[in-house]
Parts: C-alpha cells; structure tokens; sequence
C-alpha cells in the first residue's frame, strides 16, 4: 500500500511520532522540506542521538523499502555500488567459446549483460519500487574516505549512476536519501551543498522523559524523571562521551530488569557500564560524582 507524503510540518511530525519518534518542531521542518523538494538530508550529530532511526521510521511509517549502506574506511565501489559477477562470466565465455564464438565485441556485449550485474545499495535505490521510491540510508558517512564522497555527486546531485559498460542508469523517481554523520571528520562541502542540512542535538529533560515514557514503558515513573535528570546533569560533566539517547534508554531497562523504582548510589555504581561506554568517564563518575549529582536532585526535587 503506498502512503502519501505528509502534506505540512504537523502532518511530518505526526508521521514520525506514529513510529514512535518524538521530533522537535525544527527537525520536522527541515524533514518535511526535504521530503517535499526532493532533497537528501544530511543529519549530523553526536552518536546515540537517533539520526540512523529516523531514516527507519520514515520507511516503516510510509511503507517504503529501506536501503541501508553502513559506511566504513576503505569502501568502494563494488560493495557500495555495482559489481560483476566474474564466475557467471567466465562460465559464459567458455560456453561461447565452446560454440565457435569468435566475435569479441559480440561476446563482450553478452557477458557486460544486466543478468550478471549484482547491485549493491546504492544502484538498488534507482530501481523503481511499487511501494514508491525506497528510503536510502547512507550511514556513518565520516567513517569513508574523500574519494568515495566524490562519488557520491553525482548520485545525490542527478540521482544516477554511470557503468562504464553499460552507460548511465537513472532513477526514474527519486529515492529518500538520508545521510549521516557523528562528525569525526569534516564532510566536504560540495557533498553538503546537495542536501539540506540538520545538526541533530541531544534533548532537552522534557524530551528526553517523554521517548523514555514511550520507549521505556516498563519504567516507574519517579525512575524515569530520576533517570532523566541523572543522564542530563552527565552531559554538563567533562565526559569523553556523554551519554546519548540510546545509552539513556539502555539504562532505563536495565533498571527495569532490576527492579529498581528510584536510582540509589548503588544501583547506579552498579550498572554505569549500560550508561557510560569509556572506563575513564566510569571511573570517574562512579562513587563521589555520582553521590553528588544524586544528592544535587534530591535537593532539587525537595
């Protein structure tokens, strides 16, 4: 069944909120906007703050494919893009050649056939889709190299992918393109320039309580405002890696799974690691910090 793209920024929101993605009003702007002009959207921001889930909700809620192409050093073409399948290819050749084939260029035509190109997700985001154009994930973009970023023009800029064999295939309705980045590196600007733009930040406390209500249900109430405004006194600490959405969630269930109603200093010396990634920010907030941020809610809350 093929589901219209939201029609306003309400509408937009509405959609990610049916996926259980609590969006603020800015990002729901500039995801309608993309949607609307056709637009790939670059979501930048630190990681475990929910940018890879929002290019998963918008598939779910619109019922389109998601295509997912986890980035890292050193990818290229052939796991990205297209590829040959040689095996198939070198069967066909001894096939013809077997038939008295001797007509190079009709051979080269025959084995440089659609039937042995393998698509990777790149090219299969041009494919057409009954459900509509699939929704492209280009994640963790900053973990590739420059080169594989100039490739990636003219797929964002003219939506098609030139073969040398073939020629060009493009898309015949655009596909959603959703691109991420944690920013450990500068991503270049002619890259940027083809999409709009969204530095997704961490919550704010009412935010963050309310995706802990809807994706923590099993949490007690007290637990998750306590949980809350432990994870949002953490982030003004000089951590390595404060704690994103992601880790806030983990720690709310693992609580959970405890049996846990409010945060103790045992309980939250006891299960830092589901918060905390880096053993450096574990040892220091375990013990003294975690007792003072403990006792400055305490007193907030009196």
């Amino acid at each position: 069944m093929t589901i219209s793209l939201p029609a306003s920024i309400d509408e937009t929101a509405a959609l990610l909120s049916s996926g259980a993605y609590v969006a603020d009003r800015s990002l729901a702007t500039v995801l309608f906007l993309a949607l609307k002009m056709g637009r790939p959207l670059f979501l930048e921001g630190e990681a475990g703050v929910g940018k890879t889930e929002i290019a998963k909700v918008l598939a779910s809620a619109l019922g389109r494919k998601l295509i997912r192409l986890q980035c890292y050093e050193g990818l290229d073409t052939a796991a990205a893009v297209y590829e040959w399948n040689y095996q198939a290819q070198m069967i066909e050749i001894r096939l013809a050649e077997a038939q008295g084939v001797e007509d190079r260029n009709l051979l080269a035509k025959d084995v440089f056939d659609d039937r042995f190109l393998i698509r990777r997700p790149l090219l299969q985001a041009l494919e057409p889709d009954v459900n509509g154009p699939p929704v492209l994930l280009i994640d963790e973009l900053d973990r590739t190299d420059e080169p594989f970023e100039a490739y990636l023009l003219e797929v964002l800029s003219d939506f098609q992918i030139t073969i040398p064999e073939i020629g060009t295939v493009k898309a015949a309705e655009p596909p959603i393109v959703i691109v991420t980045s944690n920013r450990t590196r500068e991503i270049h600007d002619a890259l940027k320039r083809r999409c709009l733009y969204h530095w997704v930040d961490y919550p704010d406390a009412e935010r963050e309580l309310e995706i802990v209500r809807l994706k923590a249900p099993d949490a007690a109430e007290d637990l998750s405002r306590q949980i809350v405004a432990f994870v949002q006194a953490l982030r003004e600490r000089d951590l390595y890696k404060q704690p994103g959405i992601a880790e806030t969630l983990d720690w709310a269930n693992a609580l959970t799974q405890l049996n846990s109603v409010s945060l103790s200093e045992s309980n939250i010396n006891d299960t830092l690691g589901t918060l905390l990634k880096y053993q450096d920010d574990i040892a220091q907030v375990r013990g003294s910090d975690a007792a003072q941020i403990l006792d400055e809610l305490k007193t907030a809350a009196e």
